[in-house]
């Protein structure tokens, strides 16, 4: 039996009984009736509760039966909204009188049915939701009120202000209606499931704006949503749902979850939406940017950025942008930003900088985005800047900091923000740093220790000491660092990979205050408990293995390591540096050009280059002698390495698998070229960023990014080589078994020169390394012998100072070096006249080995090294190795390219130019002079000859070793870079009379050999004569006959002549140094590089003591053989 009362309500009433016009004034009523069970043909019955009984609670409907009917009214007018149509709203509750008979009661609830049915399915409004534009909240106003004659009004509408009647409580009412209207068997009502549902939905996306928290609601949307998505209709509603449920996943931003069941929901969501609503495919690649954030999946970052790819290209970005593009700009550019923050892949950065600059370049972005962009863009710049050092990205760097730090000061919060930029900070005025410091200190001692702001307060008051700190040097700001650095050790977590960080900041602080203030106690700290220390040293490995951190950083944590280990002879010292050792050359590869990696080398001088000497000095501590030859060939002339593994022969790998051979070789080829360029522009126009370029990257940008693709293909097939049957040691590094046959046609002398300890090894191909143990001042005395000779030569070569320090220098080095070296030659049995090698490290790079003496005779003559010995160098052994390899042409008569260009300058030029060709019956010369000696030229012609004299000046430019070169006609530069690209399969000797050919720039690395010698030698030639400093123009038609007479002599009869090189410029010298009034410096200054064969030692040795070998055969004929 059902019992109501009216609502004595015209307008509600006159629609209830059909008379209503359309045109009439009219409210939505909701009935209210309790569920009953004796219903009519399975209709329910409503018993209604008493007239003055309140039925629901405002905000919670019962739960047992209760019902809600709601009847469509027509649109009234009010003078509230100056003729708005307002459409529906709820002003009351109706209910019929109290039945007086059963039968009547059926007839009245058939009728009530009926016309529920009717209100149901044309006119009911649950929560008509609509979005007005992209980013605006959702707009809901729920209208309750309650009169003496009203229980319940309730107004759903979306033509409200967007302000209007914005509480939480009136959004929570709705989704409870509507959540129990979903519980009611709507069909008998032929209602849809999915109106309710999609309205619950949207209901839901209000509140989810509203409310502080509204992870249960967005559960329960991406089930709703998932219902909603298998009923597999064509109807708006999903959309609208789906469309609704993004809006909220936008709004809520990273308090959405659960992660994974809204980004599944949102991908089903994508098959049906059209591809015009943007809303979808945002909120999905926000949502996977949030999770990236947390499980830094590539594969998610790639979803993502496909997405948001997809909203941008709606339209073009300069073509009036919406501003739900906008956004999506903005989304791509901070995904890629947090892609920076994770992974150390340049061409990451690269990426993020573009976008950046895109964003940077848009007249649409509103100031706050603008500001935070500028934010990032300064810190990708100074990223980059340390990465790869580019002036015009320090610029750009600098500009950008200029702009934040502009922003900062007119900002109300004073720049909290960009204050944890270390280049802001240090763009304010030290007032305003003493006033910073002031305030945080203020801060703190309102905070208690524990509060979430404490640690933020302690760190920021850190860096303003330390930026204080920079400007004066006053060592109470440092022991002020170190204070707060200990407060933020206390609460650092020690078993993330990072945790380490705060404890070697502090090792680092500790040791920058002992060496400021020599106190003892900031070493005693530092060094102090063992405990704590072997804490420390557990945490280097998972700083060293961090896949997150940059390959430059992880060496440097590696290089700490092994120092600190060393010192406190931990055991773990080998392994620090093998690791150490294992990222050297990665270090490098991060970065695209030659010039760059030489840069970061410098940068990183006193580590990157004494770190392997550092490990060698060890291992020969420790007795391993094989070992030690691995590290040094292992960790010296990085360049050279890298270089000669892009030019490694495929012959073999082609006969095995000839398809992975050739892809190879393409990609090295590629990657070679791209590494030898000139380094581009690494910055555009900052004002027409977004104009200038698409997508906003630089020239730079382009490469690194070419580069890095070229790499990831040529690691997985590397990988894929490496796993076919003998091809395990591919590519890696050799083994000293391989690297030993470098002193097979006579021994190799390597020195390392080292503070830990100084040695020298000598190897041989048949037998174990020989160490000779050097003096404890050994290290320091080397020291002053290059000193002395750098000194020296500042005053000129002509200068007495500069004779007395070269004849003081040469009897230095052989009391330090070359009386123990011959000792233990003559010791092992090694014959005088023998050929040698030497491969020194450090300060004995630029020191003249092959001229030590003179070395005290009986019969009072003076002799030096080369004298007893013939002596060469090489960068590396492999070097030498390479140079040993059989040449493609087997002819022992090549051709000899002449390349001079005499001036005013070089007047014994054309002299010597007319010696060399006087050997034409011996040799075929070409000749290329003057204008016809350009560098394309020159390059061309090396090509098709074996050997190559060079008659011209050779110049050096401080710091860039690339920029050496040969001065050919009109001023034009055949430089070290120009060298290095070539090929030159038919190359076998050069003889480079021009000055400072194997020289090496200054700001250069000693070790990495980057003179012109060393890149001829590269390039293809096996043997090759060069200079260490100046060479005087006189000496140039003297070294060169002799040298020549000696090289095309009958004394190397079955030795090809550029086999015959070392042992001709011996003889050319000593003849050089007989000559009346030649100085030291005019002969020393001709070294040789590279190989010549067992051959022409012996027909040396033989040529020179023929009285010898008759005194042999004398003895054996006597004997009886």
């Amino acid at each position: 039996m059902v019992q109501s009362h009216m609502v004595r309500d015209h307008m509600a009433r006159s629609h209830m009984t059909g008379r209503g016009s359309s045109t009439s004034q009219s409210r939505l009523v909701v009935w209210t009736g309790h569920i009953g069970r004796d219903n009519v043909r399975g209709s329910y019955g409503c018993q209604a509760q008493g007239q003055g009984q309140e039925q629901w609670p405002r905000h919670k409907p019962r739960q047992q039966g209760r019902v809600v009917y709601i009847q469509q009214c027509s649109s009234i007018t009010t003078s509230r909204n100056q003729g708005r149509v307002l459409g529906t709203q709820a002003t009351g509750i109706k209910e019929g009188p109290k039945a007086t008979g059963q039968g009547h009661q059926r007839v009245v609830q058939r009728r009530r049915r009926s016309r529920m049915v009717q209100r149901i399915r044309h006119g009911m409004v649950f929560a008509v939701l609509q979005n007005s534009q992209p980013f605006s909240p959702f707009t809901l106003s729920i209208h309750c009120q309650r009169t003496h004659s009203y229980r319940h009004s309730c107004a759903l509408n979306k033509a409200w202000p967007k302000n209007e009647f914005k509480q939480p409580e009136d959004a929570k009412c709705a989704v409870e209606y509507l959540r129990y209207l979903r519980g009611l068997p709507l069909d008998t009502f032929e209602v849809s499931h999915k109106v309710v549902t999609t309205s619950l939905v949207k209901a839901l996306a209000i509140q989810v704006e509203l409310e502080t928290d509204g992870t249960g609601d967005i559960e329960e949307m991406v089930i709703l949503c998932q219902e909603l998505l298998t009923c597999h209709s064509s109807e708006n509603y999903t959309t609208d749902a789906i469309s609704a449920f993004a809006i909220a996943i936008l709004h809520k931003g990273k308090q959405v979850q659960p992660l994974d069941g809204v980004i599944q929901c949102l991908r089903d969501a994508l098959k049906i939406c059209p591809p015009d609503l943007g809303q979808v495919p945002l909120g999905l690649a926000l949502s996977l940017l949030f999770r990236y954030e947390t499980n830094y999946s590539n594969g998610d970052y790639d979803e993502a950025m496909t997405l948001l790819e997809s909203v941008i290209g709606l339209s073009p970005l300069g073509d009036d942008p919406s501003q739900i593009q906008i956004h999506a700009s903005v989304f791509a550019a901070s995904l890629a930003c947090m892609r920076v923050g994770f992974y150390p892949n340049p061409e990451y950065l690269e990426e993020a900088i573009s976008r950046c600059r895109t964003l940077l370049g848009s007249s649409s972005l509103d100031n706050d985005i603008r500001h935070g962009v500028t934010d990032n863009m300064a810190l990708l710049a100074g990223k980059r800047f340390d990465n790869f050092g580019l002036t015009e990205t320090l610029q750009e760097a600098r500009y950008y900091t200029s702009e934040m730090a502009n922003l900062a000061s007119s900002s109300s919060a004073h720049g909290t923000y960009q204050d944890k930029f270390g280049a802001v900070r240090a763009a304010y005025p030290i007032a305003v740093v003493e006033e910073k410091i002031r305030n945080l200190r203020e801060l703190i001692s309102k905070t208690p220790p524990g509060n979430s702001n404490h640690n933020t307060h302690i760190e920021g008051l850190l860096n303003w000491h330390e930026t204080r700190f920079s400007r004066t040097n006053d060592i109470t700001d440092l022991e002020e660092v170190i204070k707060c650095r200990r407060v933020l050790l206390a609460s650092a977590d020690m078993s993330h990979p990072l945790g380490i960080g705060p404890a070697l900041s502090l090792g680092f602080d500790l040791y920058k205050a002992f060496e400021c203030s020599n106190k003892m106690e900031y070493l005693d700290e530092l060094l102090g408990r063992r405990q704590d220390l072997d804490e420390i040293i557990e945490l280097f490995p998972l700083a060293v293995n961090d896949k997150f951190a940059r390959v430059p950083h992880r060496f440097a944590f590696s290089c700490s390591w092994a120092l600190v280990t060393r010192v406190a002879r931990h055991p773990s010292v080998s392994v620090a540096y093998e690791k150490a050792m294992s990222l050297i050359q990665s270090s490098l590869v991060s970065v695209p050009t030659l010039e760059i990696q030489h840069a970061r080398l410098v940068a990183m001088r006193g580590v990157s280059d004494e770190m392997p000497l550092d490990y060698a000095s060890y291992q020969i501590e420790m007795g391993q002698f094989s070992q030690a030859i691995e590290t040094l060939e292992q960790g010296r002339a990085l360049l050279w390495s890298e270089m000669r593994g892009l030019r490694n022969s495929m012959d073999q790998l082609s006969q095995f698998n000839s398809p992975l051979a050739t892809k190879l070789a393409a990609i090295n080829q590629d990657l070679e070229s791209l590494t030898m360029t000139v380094t581009p522009s690494g910055t555009i126009e900052i004002s027409d960023a977004g104009s200038q370029v698409d997508d906003g990257m630089d020239p730079f940008g382009r490469l690194v990014v070419k580069q890095q693709g070229l790499l990831e293909e040529r690691d997985v097939l590397v990988s894929q080589i490496q796993e076919l049957p003998g091809f395990g040691e591919f590519l890696k590094t050799p083994s000293f078994q391989t690297i030993r046959s470098a002193a097979s046609h006579g021994p190799v002398i390597i020195i390392n020169h080292n503070e830990w300890r100084s040695d020298i090894l000598i190897l041989f191909q048949d037998s174990p390394p020989s160490l000779i143990t050097t003096t404890d001042d050994f290290y320091e005395r080397a020291n002053k012998l290059r000193d002395r000779l750098v000194v020296g030569r500042k005053e000129g070569l002509d200068s007495g100072e500069y004779k007395r320090a070269l004849r003081s220098v040469l009897e230095g080095l052989y009391n330090l070096v070359g009386r123990p070296v011959i000792d233990r030659l003559r010791a092992m049995g090694v014959p005088e006249q023998s050929r040698i090698w030497w491969c020194p490290t450090s300060v004995f790079c630029s020191l003249p080995l092959h001229a030590m003496g003179p070395i005290p005779s009986d019969d009072g003559v003076k002799r030096y090294l080369s004298d007893l010995y013939i002596p060469s160098y090489t960068p590396t052994l492999s070097a030498l190795i390479e140079s040993r390899k059989p040449s493609p042409d087997t002819s022992y008569e090549p051709s000899l390219l002449l390349v001079a260009n005499p001036d005013e300058s070089l007047p014994g030029a054309f002299e010597e130019m007319a010696i060399i060709q006087s050997f034409k019956s011996r040799v075929p010369v070409t000749t290329l002079c003057g204008k016809n000696a350009t560098p394309a030229d020159v390059i061309e012609g090396l090509r098709h000859h074996g050997f190559a004299h060079f008659v011209c000046h050779g110049t050096l430019e401080t710091g860039k070793p690339f920029d050496a070169s040969f001065k050919l006609y009109d001023d034009k530069r055949l430089t070290l870079l120009d060298i290095v690209r070539s090929r030159l399969p038919a190359a076998e000797f050069a003889f480079l009379a021009a000055c400072h050919t194997a020289e090496l720039t200054d700001d250069s690395i000693a070790d990495e050999g980057l003179h012109l010698t060393a890149a001829v030698q590269y390039c293809g030639f096996r043997s090759v004569v060069g200079t260490m400093w100046e060479m005087a123009d006189i000496d140039g038609c003297e070294i060169a006959e002799n040298f020549y007479k000696s090289m095309f002599s009958g004394n190397g009869q079955g030795v090809p002549y550029h086999l015959r090189s070392a042992r001709a410029l011996r003889d050319a010298t000593r003849k050089m140094r007989r000559k009346k009034g030649m100085t030291l410096e005019r002969w020393v200054n001709f070294v040789h590089y590279g190989w010549v064969s067992l051959k022409d030692g012996c027909a040396s040795f033989f040529s020179n003591h023929h009285h010898l070998l008759e005194l042999v055969l004398r003895v054996a004929r006597t004997a009886g053989f």
